[in-house]
């Protein structure tokens, strides 16, 4: 999947409510939370602490959140399922709302 900045992200590329866990995971790999944080540590640091402050700290947490999903080699259980979509959700508003940091 090839990278989406918050300025190019547009409310069809998010997925739906009822996406799956394949579209959720090939979501949240449009960004590099490792990237945009500098470090691994950073990026969990944002992750761990559930920051949802700005666009880029939601997609951090989703892009962590995958990343260690994957790690565990497991799907993401329910309640990890739910807190994926609660973090799309926000990112669906902070985009329609033009929020792009």
């Amino acid at each position: 999947m090839d990278l989406i900045s918050n300025q190019r992200l547009e409310p069809t590329q998010i997925p739906g409510q009822t996406a799956d866990v394949d579209s959720l995971m090939r979501f949240a790999l449009t960004f590099s939370g490792y990237d945009h944080c500098g470090s691994f540590e950073a990026c969990a640091r944002i992750a761990n602490a559930r920051s949802h402050d700005t666009l880029s700290d939601l997609r951090t947490c989703l892009y962590f959140e995958q990343r260690r999903w994957r790690h565990y080699g497991d799907a993401p259980d329910d309640e990890a399922l739910s807190y994926w979509r609660e973090l799309v959700e926000k990112i669906r508003a902070k985009v329609q709302s033009g929020e792009r940091e």
